[in-house]
């Protein structure tokens, strides 16, 4: 299959180099991770070792192929869409953190658009190579659920590569779910430069919880059935997992990058209010990442 890998950082690296093991892949990144796996190909190490050579480039436009593989960070995907649209695309996986980047995409493109998550632990070592911390999981299927063959054919080649894949029927809750777990973890240790078992004791628990409460809230009153209790042990079960991680956005304030934050606990506040529901929580951690990226410039 033909695929390209649109936002080749960590994440997208680990994926793409994968996928390069059986697929024509072509990475989608920035200099000088570019050059490098142009040169010299890509290095996997870690938990998944491998030697590959994908194609790369910084300019994803005008690109053909059967499937696209999207992991820019959410306040990319307009642009990534963008970039997508000059080209000719079969169809789309959205791999991203947060919330509405599949409407965006879908929006910009003339493709069917799946919806999916990636639990495969990635750092980006240095140019050309590609750690995984730790093995998980692709989920993948249409954004509205359900079944459909693109999902399968997908699933099928993302198997064949050797990475973990289960074709979904039910995503809009799996995506919900890991909302509330990102929102749980991610700006609680963002805000307390902690590593995420943080969000497992004490006053940071209570923090976590109810963020992942009031996401359920949201995530029922858009008729997805996600207990509170499922989205606090979800959230719990993630923190336990990757105790010793950092979050992508502990890593984006220690590198003065902005965050996801309006796809994540933003998204809960905004969709909240269309429901009128309070979401206090959410609310606060928005506002102090919010205030934390304008003091930085980044907003």
């Amino acid at each position: 299959m033909e695929i390209v890998v649109f936002g080749a950082g960590s994440l997208g690296s680990l994926v793409g180099g994968v996928l390069a093991r059986e697929h024509d892949v072509t990475l989608v990144g920035r200099e000088p991770h570019v050059e490098a796996v142009r040169r010299e190909g890509l290095t996997l190490e870690g938990e998944l070792e491998d030697h590959v050579h994908p194609a790369a480039t910084t300019d994803g436009r005008g690109l053909e192929a059967e499937l696209a593989v999207v992991t820019v960070k959410a306040f990319d995907t307009a642009e990534a869409a963008g970039a997508l649209a000059t080209g000719s695309i079969d169809a789309v996986l959205s791999l991203q953190n947060g919330m509405g980047n599949e409407e965006t995409l879908a929006a910009a493109l003339d493709a069917p658009v799946l919806a999916g998550t990636a639990t495969y632990g990635a750092i980006l070592e240095s140019p050309g190579v590609v750690r995984c911390t730790g093995i998980g999981e692709a989920v993948l299927g249409p954004r509205e659920g359900g079944s459909s063959p693109t999902a399968s054919r997908v699933g099928e080649a993302f198997a064949a590569a050797g990475l973990e894949t289960t074709v979904a029927t039910d995503v809009p809750r799996r995506l919900w779910e890991k909302l509330a777990v990102n929102a749980g973890i991610n700006a609680v240790t963002a805000l307390t430069q902690t590593r995420n078992g943080a969000v497992l004791e004490g006053e940071a628990n209570d923090v976590a919880r109810a963020a992942a409460r009031e996401t359920a809230r949201v995530a029922r009153a858009c008729d997805v059935d996600l207990p509170d209790e499922a989205a606090v042990a979800a959230t719990e079960s993630v923190a336990t997992a990757t105790a010793k991680n950092r979050s992508s956005m502990l890593q984006d304030v220690r590198a003065g990058r902005r965050t996801e934050v309006d796809a994540i606990n933003g998204y809960v506040v905004d969709r909240g209010a269309e429901y009128g529901l309070e979401v206090p929580t959410n609310r606060t951690l928005t506002a102090l990442i919010r205030t934390w990226e304008r003091g930085a410039g980044l907003r």
